[in-house]
């Protein structure tokens, strides 16, 4: 099987000034004046078609540089990239759109850029606009779009065009309620088509749910390469090092200050809490889709985190949001006033259950928060964990049935 993507000895660097004249003397006395900064290490890599592909690590680990490279928008200093058949990437928000042009024209120009015959294009543009919800505004210049529509009109081209390897960086579910719902779902079809997708995301949740393998980068280098369950583990006990050695250098920042110099020592950990797994329950299935019938089963929500140990113990927040994205119902701890309780290391888990689930036939999702103690601070989030497709075998008609009786009524004949 031919690899979609061959990376041999690949590496980037960039040089750097301390001032813009330093370009010149370097220039009239050919001695160089910048400082280098290795992006990416010489790496290799190769991924085969089919494969769905996570890239995690740090801010300023390498990830963006190692999508751009794969992707042609950046050389590399060194080494050999092969990429095979048509690619799109969606690497940063707007990036190829030009300001003064409508969404529209810039729909054309994105498209045919990516490769998109003109006839295709003129074919497809009003389901771009209809996926990217722009209909009212798509005629005005994209300088006049907030960042949400700019992201979702870039989404929405970018995935159209149908690509044998689709490249997202931090764009995997975009946007909000209704939206992230169809980009998710949109990915995913990609996925059961058997493209190959390589993305980027701060969301250890969406690498395990949906990946089939993980690539952790740190410092320009490959860390770890392999099943996304064994090395997002790895990745999560790093961090919590990480954040150990924060704090003490924090710690020790402060107690070196002189007397009457500020407590703050500006150093803060690098995550105060994030979700490590979550997982969704509905009787005997569990997963990202699954079937259920209108108050006959429990479904449950089991969260895990880890936390800064040094700050109050997180909350935990769970929403149910209709297929168009409207709330349905939420739970959270810190409204139901309960305390959510830890280990020494700030590592925990709890589990909501809906008892009999009483929401009635419809496609719902799951959505999981990580917040404060007060519940007013994100810490995290899991949205689109699962899928529910409930059916029921009554008439009623609505989106729950609630609790309730009859009074001055008998029994309904049965013959």
């Amino acid at each position: 099987m031919n690899p979609v993507i061959c990376l041999e000895g690949v590496g980037k660097t960039y040089r750097t000034y301390a001032h813009a004249r330093d370009r010149f003397w370097e220039l009239l006395t050919s001695r160089p004046r910048y400082r280098e900064t290795v992006a990416l290490q010489a790496l290799d890599l190769r991924v085969d078609p089919g494969e769905v592909v996570g890239i995690i690590g740090m801010n300023g680990a390498g990830k963006s540089t190692l999508l751009k490279l794969i992707a042609g928008t950046l050389p590399p200093d060194q080494g050999d990239i092969r990429v095979a058949g048509p690619v799109c990437a969606l690497l940063e928000l707007g990036a190829g759109f030009h300001p003064d042009m409508s969404g529209r024209d810039n729909i054309f120009l994105g498209a045919a850029v990516a490769g998109m015959p003109a006839a295709r294009i003129k074919a497809q543009v009003d389901e771009i606009i209809e996926f990217a919800g722009l209909r009212k505004s798509i005629d005005q210049p994209v300088k006049t779009y907030s960042s949400g529509m700019m992201m979702r009109l870039a989404f929405s081209v970018a995935t159209a065009v149908d690509p044998d390897l689709l490249i997202l960086d931090e764009t995997l579910s975009v946007g909000d309620g209704a939206f992230a719902r169809k980009s998710f779902q949109r990915i995913m079809q990609f996925k059961e088509a058997g493209k190959t997708i390589l993305f980027c995301s701060h969301s250890m949740y969406q690498i395990q749910a949906i990946c089939s393998r993980a690539i952790w980068i740190d410092q320009g280098e490959m860390r770890m390469d392999g099943d996304p369950g064994p090395v997002v583990a790895a990745y999560n006990d790093y961090l919590g090092l990480y954040e150990q050695a924060t704090m003490a250098d924090a710690k020790a920042n402060v107690a070196a200050a002189p007397a009457g110099a500020a407590a703050d020592s500006g150093v803060q950990p690098a995550v105060s809490a994030r979700l490590l797994k979550v997982s969704v329950r509905a009787g005997a299935f569990s997963g990202l889709k699954l079937p259920l019938t209108s108050g006959t089963v429990d479904v449950s929500v089991g969260v895990s985190f880890q936390s800064d140990p040094a700050l109050k113990p997180p909350s935990v927040g769970v929403t149910i949001t209709a297929s168009s994205g409207v709330p349905v119902t939420s739970a959270g701890t810190h409204v139901d006033g309960m305390r959510v309780e830890r280990s020494s290391d700030g590592r925990g888990e709890v589990e909501l259950t809906f008892p009999r689930l009483p929401l009635l036939q419809g496609s719902y999702w799951v959505n999981v928060f990580l917040l404060c103690d007060r519940g007013l601070q994100l810490y995290d989030k899991a949205q689109l964990v699962s899928e529910l497709e409930v059916t029921q075998n009554t008439l009623e008609m609505g989106v729950v049935t609630l609790p309730h009786h009859w009074s001055g009524v008998g029994p309904a004949d049965q013959s």
